[in-house]
């Protein structure tokens, strides 16, 4: 029972007593009720100014929070309905203060992610800035104007992966794209996201396999490719001319793993726990690197209940393993690494 209440019945039950009292001694009752009338007006007076006293000390503890300055002080408060009001404005404060902050949050993702898609396109922007200025020369010799052609298509290519890749990041960072969770099988998609490289890996004389167990797992197909498109990019672009790039499908009790390796120059050491951060650049990267393609991988690849992890050898080559642990079980059919209609990456 709360507080409130009993100070009210005590008060009551010494009224009460206090009447009695005045019967037994033959009080004349005029008395006895001018008696109580006072006694009650007492009574409630002091209730009142406690109250009050409290609703003033909440109305301050409301203007500190409402300044950030600090919070409702519970403990003050004894049991009762102020006591339930004060709860409820602490529970309203603290969400309030945890919804400003995830907004704070939000602010500051906001202005790194624009800080660094500027960073990303300045470099081929003033490319093509230069070129333009070069190419306005009317003497300029004719071999010259066709390198510079080149070199501008080349960085407009650039622009348009890098723009698309920009924007499939933030999608996965803000949450918005809602990725498909159906049965893929593993050893088709391998082979579907390495279809664009495949020429690159033949003038460069790389032998790219895949190979293993024809296991499915759940997940989207189309962000699936995405992903190990990154990771065979990379493989692709780290791997001397003669050398291997392989993906070999591994069916476990527990997980279905993808083990994609090359023989490439390797990661070095300090640049390891580093490498699916994103706009990360380790000391074997390229020029043209971004450094977006491994975050992304592990985004995507993270977002269907899989891990993404690393090993590497400097000189000897890289092995990037993927775990899927929501597979699909031997019985079940799986649907085509390239089904109809639009990708998920594409909507």
């Amino acid at each position: 029972m709360k507080r409130e209440l009993l100070n009210q019945l005590l008060a009551s039950a010494l009224l009460a007593v206090a009447a009695a009292a005045a019967l037994v001694f033959s009080v004349p009752p005029l008395a006895v009720v001018l008696c109580l009338a006072g006694a009650l007006t007492v009574l409630n007076m002091a209730f009142t100014v406690v109250r009050y006293r409290k609703i003033s000390q909440l109305t301050a503890d409301l203007r500190e929070v409402s300044s950030g300055r600090d919070r409702l002080h519970l403990e003050e408060y004894e049991e009762g309905e102020l006591s339930i009001l004060s709860s409820e404005i602490y529970k309203l404060t603290v969400q309030l203060r945890e919804q400003a902050s995830l907004l704070q949050e939000d602010k500051l993702f906001l202005e790194r992610n624009l800080s660094d898609i500027s960073h990303q396109l300045k470099t081929p922007l003033t490319s093509l800035s230069v070129m333009n200025d070069l190419l306005r020369d009317e003497n300029l010799p004719e071999d010259k104007r066709r390198e510079f052609l080149d070199n501008t298509g080349r960085q407009l290519e650039r622009m348009d992966w890098l723009l698309s890749s920009l924007l499939k990041m933030a999608k996965l960072d803000a949450g918005t794209e809602r990725l498909q969770h159906e049965p893929v099988s593993a050893l088709q998609t391998a082979t579907a996201a390495a279809e664009h490289l495949l020429i690159p890996m033949e003038l460069r004389g790389q032998q790219f396999t895949v190979s293993g167990d024809d296991g499915a797992f759940l997940g989207d197909a189309a962000w699936t490719r995405e992903a190990l498109a990154n990771i065979l990019k990379n493989c692709m672009e780290h791997t001397p001319q003669g050398g291997r790039i392989s993906v070999h499908v591994e069916r476990t009790p527990l997980y279905l793993a993808m083990r994609i390796s090359d023989t490439g120059c390797g990661i070095d050491p300090s640049d390891l726990p580093h490498v699916f951060e994103r706009f990360y650049h380790g000391k074997n990267s390229g020029e043209d690197s971004v450094g977006i393609g491994l975050y992304m991988a592990k985004s995507i690849i993270t977002r269907e209940n899989g891990t993404l992890s690393v090993e590497s050898t400097l000189g000897e080559g890289t092995l990037f393993t993927i775990k899927f642990y929501d597979f699909v079980r031997e019985g079940r059919q799986a649907v085509q690494a390239c089904p109809d209609g639009p990708s998920a990456a594409e909507r």
